[in-house]
């Protein structure tokens, strides 16, 4: 499916801000449109596939579009701060690390169901590197694991927040959830997972299903409640990630060599080296806010140690930095 020629048209024309806020908005209507629990895995797939011809643009004629992005996207940490600061007590934001556009539809869909009102769900921007440490710093945090047991509290652009930062099983979190006016909740689902399923055989499938069911799910929606009850809730993620077993091999052996060497099975690395001298490139070289580093353009994998992996995030590709801002209420509530 080619990119719309409207899009392509307006991406060629305007200011790198509003390239950037048309591509999140191409991604969003693709990857959020509603769907059903039976048609998630074949869905999904399909949505990925479509995005990644804006992912095809970004690799190559529109590669130069990076250089613009920390200054022309709205950034999901700034957001928050900005949000936060505007809206006085009674305020929650749910991290959940690595949710991407993709499982959108069971959070609007699930919100719609169960009487909560939406007041705003689009696209917000990750860091770079699209990683957790990065997304912590920028909200004035050293890591995800400062969080833990309110370790966060006092600290940060979140003034006032109780936090937590954990893994454990929703109805766990639920119960741990106080009567704080103000909260900060980070999980790890669904990054853990992306290890466990970025194996030959499992990737983006595997984790459709899952999402599908966990996001449909009573105890998630009991988590919800709780972080919602009194409260204003942003829920929201640090970063996307790429279904990178659905990625091009890259066929030329001089190519694939440079990429293995330079970034192993990983999506950037620090500065080092020399950069490959090809047009359009196979990497772009940018200093973020967070570092000076090379990172891997579009939808690639290579040959390396061990197998690429078929889950992954850092790199530059759409569904990697944009991800879920979606502001929720209970009906009477906050």
């Amino acid at each position: 499916m080619p990119l719309p020629l409207a899009l392509l048209r307006r991406l060629q024309t305007v200011a790198p801000e509003e390239a950037w806020n048309s591509l999140f908005e191409h991604a969003w209507k693709i990857c959020t449109a509603p769907l059903r629990a039976e048609q998630a895995s074949s869905e999904v797939t399909n949505r990925d596939s479509e995005v990644g011809v804006a992912d095809l643009f970004l690799a190559t004629v529109g590669w130069d579009l990076w250089r613009s992005y920390e200054d022309s996207v709205l950034r999901t940490a700034n957001m928050l701060a900005s949000w936060w600061a505007a809206r006085g007590p009674g305020r929650a934001v749910l991290v959940l690390d690595a949710l991407s556009l993709r499982e959108v539809p069971w959070i609007l869909q699930g919100a719609v169901e169960r009487g909560y009102t939406v007041h705003q769900a689009r696209a917000t921007g990750a860091e770079l590197p699209a990683d957790t440490v990065s997304f912590a710093q920028a909200l004035g945090f050293a890591g995800r694991s400062s969080l833990e047991n309110n370790g966060g509290a006092s600290k940060g652009r979140l003034s006032g927040a109780t936090t937590d930062a954990t893994d454990l099983p929703w109805d766990d979190c639920a119960a741990q959830v106080g009567s704080s006016q103000d909260i900060l909740f980070w999980h790890h689902w669904p990054d853990v997972r992306l290890h466990d399923l970025s194996v030959p055989g499992q990737g983006l499938a595997a984790l459709s299903r899952e999402a599908s069911e966990k996001l449909r799910g009573d105890a998630f929606w009991t988590l919800v409640e709780r972080l919602a009850t009194g409260r204003r809730l942003v829920i929201t993620a640090d970063h996307g990630y790429a279904a990178s077993g659905y990625f091009t091999d890259t066929s030329d052996m001089v190519q694939s060599d440079y990429l293995k060497n330079r970034f192993k099975s990983g999506r950037w690395s620090p500065k080092a080296g020399t950069l490959g001298t090809w047009v359009p490139p196979l990497d772009i070289e940018l200093k973020t806010s967070h570092s000076e580093a090379v990172f891997v353009l579009g939808r690639r994998k290579w040959k390396s140690q061990g197998g690429y992996p078929t889950l992954t995030h850092g790199g530059l590709s759409l569904l990697e930095v944009a991800v879920p801002f979606i502001e929720l209420s209970r009906a009477g509530g906050a």
